[in-house]
């Protein structure tokens, strides 16, 4: 089992700095990698911060990214371009680069979320199913085909009873998992690492190993409280090598804080 050297703060993994106006240099961690392969939602929350750090508002509420090329660990830059900039929101366009090459390009919407504020109406929004954490089985940092998953050592994926099938080569078919998800040493979760949470790699109808995202649409909703969050992962249609999938992330109060969708590359045996 490969063991992670260090464990760092999903806030300082994902820590970028201005280098000139608009421009922000990160590093992907090769510790935060499935397969030595950067995961999507870590890169998004990367670029949210420059997002953000470029904007005159504090929150991510909605984010719409294209992955063009899976970046190696080391450094990029991130460059951004504010589009607007308005009284509640702004948008903001971000790329991500590194060799000279575009990895990851995306747009933000930036604005700000009230600790205190409660839906004015939730009628249509789906509930979280009732799991226990501390019933839920956590996940190893090593996929079923032996692939090392060394982000797996920095957070904490505990799935239900019904959705861990896939770990022993058993997936259910019915494509949906739920459990529950950790930053290390239970860091808070915040509008920029809710972003972590909602891409979906669903393994529940057949394992396929890594998931590549070509496009992933994400809300932020509210401010989460802290501690882990609720995740349900679904799965729609496979069709021509892609599958669409839809995320949503609850608090552990039950308050829905974040969702997501994506189209992604599959190959089935």
């Amino acid at each position: 089992m490969t063991t992670a050297t260090s464990r760092q703060t999903f806030a300082s993994v994902t820590a970028v700095a201005a280098t000139d106006a608009g421009t922000f240099a990160g590093a992907v961690s090769p510790e935060w990698t499935i397969g030595d392969r950067a995961n999507g939602g870590f890169l998004l929350a990367m670029m949210g911060r420059a997002a953000t750090a470029a904007s005159p508002h504090d929150h991510v509420l909605a984010a719409s990214a294209h992955y063009l090329w899976s970046p190696e660990p080391g450094p990029v830059i991130v460059t951004t371009e504010v589009l607007r900039a308005g009284r509640s929101a702004s948008q903001v366009r971000a790329r991500m680069r590194q060799s000279e090459r575009d990895c990851v390009e995306a747009l933000f919407t930036i604005g700000r979320l009230e600790r205190a504020a409660a839906p004015q109406w939730s009628a249509g929004a789906p509930t979280a199913r009732d799991i226990a954490f501390e019933q839920s089985v956590r996940l190893v940092p090593r996929l079923p085909n032996g692939t090392a998953a060394t982000i797996m050592e920095q957070i904490e994926v505990r799935l239900d009873a019904d959705s861990n099938g896939f770990v022993t080569g058993e997936p259910s078919g019915r494509g949906e998992v739920h459990g529950w998800l950790s930053l290390p040493d239970d860091e808070p979760f915040d509008p920029v690492s809710l972003l972590f949470a909602v891409p979906p790699a669903t393994f529940d109808i057949a394992f396929t190993g890594w998931v590549p995202t070509l496009e992933l649409t994400a809300y932020v909703r509210a401010l989460p409280e802290p501690g882990p969050v609720r995740v349900q992962h679904r799965a729609h249609l496979i069709d021509g090598g892609r599958v669409d999938e839809t995320c949503l992330v609850w608090d552990r109060t039950g308050r829905l804080v974040a969702q997501a969708t994506q189209l992604a590359l599959i190959r089935l045996d």
